[in-house]
């Protein structure tokens, strides 16, 4: 059953009101209460420690390494992975309003170093000294500390869903940029329904491990959406599997909240990590249950070339099948998720634009890679979704499922879901997003994906379907007289006459040769098997098209005639 769950985040528009307003743009925000949100929840759970975390502080500061002091403090801590060693908490900030500045920044000193690192990618620094510059600091505490987080009111789960919706917000008064790192929430749970459903009897499991992962994982969403998609859809009550998340980001401030979440929801905030997925892999041993990403489209790797290409020339490295063109990237992301498969079953979901599907002609690095994974039997379904899902971009995308456990109906089968009707306009436009897909929507999509059937929305099609070999066809160069141009006694190729044919796998291409083009060139004419390439493509628009029949030219003209008769009358009314 879909979620219905709306946290109540109403305290946004009152400090907005009451302290923001005028000051920060609408945009900026979420750039305030974000990472006040988290200090706020932190602050709330540490209470019942704060005096034994100080007291152990002070009393081992300078007697052991700060390596084994971080412990002593976090087992002070409760066993929580963050600890505030200051006097004061936001509370006690507000006894001594002359001194609020000096003393706030003491308190953010206090946090460990891990915490430090988030408010630091969060740019909380400009924040404060444009509060402070406003003299709204001490206002700005005083709101937030009208905010009950303690664990006692919001658990964990519901903390998470209050996050969730604050993120929503923030992204939603900047939508201009929102797409790069927020991907929304009906998109990540058409796929995680998909991605999960196979694996219900695996997953409605007491005591069970299982990962999720995200490369590109932006503020989070795609991987705390899919937990909660788990434990709400998936499991029975009673049955509760351990789900751990991961992921990887490049820009700072979307590393920020994702690590934020994770930390203030009882994650291991130490499973999200800062950096280029391409070329700082911090997960390079590591293999996943689960992967789901919404990599950027259409965006340069040409600054990580050098090193991409060279990993390409290792037979065991992850770009080794092919590499795209250095305008867009998101191929790169499907093998790096690839490689991250775990070897006894992973699933895999990623969501793309079309280029993916047919860019690059035969031999191209693109084709290369897309006959690599049908040829591996990896390629399971792509969904085609509906137009103008997203905040920064009107165009189709497409939703890939790869995974290395087929089961025994789908082997050597590729499933294609044509859902680009399977929405409702929004309520709301936001940037490009003018489209939802709603809960029934993705029911009737996820019934498509299991009773694989073929039938107006779906397809399914042999792995060698998608595969054709692209051929040379060469006609001979002929003298005035029309005799062969020969040279050692060689027929010489006419390149003006070069053509090209392409013909599916399964198809004998010297009979067809023999049969399809021959008769119809020259009688001398040849293949160039040296120049023979294989190319792999994924056309939906082949594979949905839908011919309409044409109407009869004679009842074209006849409604011309009465039209032209109907706007005659018109204009003599008119002029009478």
């Amino acid at each position: 059953m879909e979620n219905n769950k709306k946290p109540d985040v109403s305290f946004v528009w009152k400090i907005t009101d009451d302290v923001l307003r005028d000051t920060f743009k609408k945009n900026e925000i979420g750039d305030v209460i974000l990472p006040f949100v988290v200090i706020r929840r932190i602050d709330c759970i540490l209470k019942p420690y704060n005096e034994t975390v100080r007291k152990n502080y002070e009393q081992f500061k300078d007697k052991i390494a700060d390596q084994n002091l971080e412990k002593v403090l976090f087992k002070a801590a409760g066993g929580k992975k963050f600890y505030n060693t200051s006097k004061h908490t936001l509370v006690t900030l507000l006894d001594d309003a002359r001194n609020c500045e000096i003393n706030f920044k003491n308190y953010l000193n206090g946090f460990n170093k891990e915490v430090r690192d988030i408010l630091t990618n969060f740019q909380f620094d400009k924040v404060i000294a444009k509060l402070i510059r406003n003299g709204l600091l001490y206002q700005m505490i005083q709101e937030i500390c009208e905010l009950d987080f303690s664990p006692e009111k919001i658990d964990n789960h519901d903390m998470g869903y209050i996050f969730e919706e604050l993120i929503r917000i923030s992204n939603e008064n900047s939508n201009e940029t929102a797409g790069e790192h927020f991907t929304p929430r009906d998109v990540i749970r058409l796929m995680s329904a998909i991605m999960f459903t196979p694996d219900k009897d695996v997953l409605n499991k007491n005591g069970i491990i299982r990962t999720i992962y995200d490369p590109a994982c932006g503020t989070g969403g795609m991987v705390n959406v899919g937990k909660n998609y788990i434990l709400e859809n998936i499991c029975s009550e009673g049955n509760t599997p351990t789900i751990r998340t991961y992921g990887q980001e490049l820009n700072e401030q979307s590393y920020a909240i994702a690590k934020s979440e994770a930390l203030i929801t009882g994650e291991n905030a130490d499973n999200i990590k800062l950096g280029n997925s391409f070329t700082q892999d911090q997960f390079k041993s590591s293999r996943f249950h689960y992967i789901m990403a919404n990599p950027p489209y259409g965006v340069t790797w040409k600054k990580d070339q050098e090193f991409i290409l060279n990993e390409s020339l290792n037979p065991d490295g992850r770009f080794y099948a092919g590499t795209p063109r250095v305008s867009d990237g998101q191929l790169l992301f499907i093998q790096h998720m690839i490689s991250k498969m775990e070897p006894d079953g992973a699933r895999v979901g990623v969501v793309t634009n079309g280029s993916p599907l047919f860019s690059g002609g035969a031999g191209s690095g693109e084709s290369n890679i897309r006959k690599w994974i049908i040829e591996n039997d990896w390629l399971e379904c792509i969904v085609a979704l509906p137009k103008d899902l997203f905040y920064n971009t009107g165009i189709y995308t497409y939703i890939w499922f790869i995974t290395n456990k087929k089961s025994a109906e789908r082997k050597g089968k590729v499933q294609l879901i044509n859902a680009v009707d399977f929405c409702a306009p929004a309520s709301k436009s936001l940037g490009n997003k003018r489209n939802d897909i709603l809960p029934e929507h993705i029911e009737q999509i996820l019934a498509l994906y299991c009773n694989f059937e073929e039938n107006e929305f779906s397809k399914i099609y042999d792995n060698g379907a998608f595969g054709s070999f692209y051929l040379t066809i060469e006609q001979p160069k002929r003298k005035t007289n029309g005799s062969l141009d020969l040279r050692r006694g060689e027929k010489q190729p006419d390149t003006d006459k070069r053509s090209y044919e392409s013909v599916p796998l399964d198809c004998d291409f010297n009979s067809y040769f023999e049969d399809e083009v021959l008769p119809f060139i020259d009688k001398e004419s040849w293949i160039d098997l040296s120049r023979t390439r294989i190319n792999y493509e994924i056309n939906f628009t082949k594979y949905f098209y839908k011919f309409v029949t044409l109407r009869e030219s004679v009842l074209i003209k006849k409604d011309i005639i009465e039209k032209e008769h109907e706007i005659q009358g018109l204009i003599k009314d008119i002029l009478s």
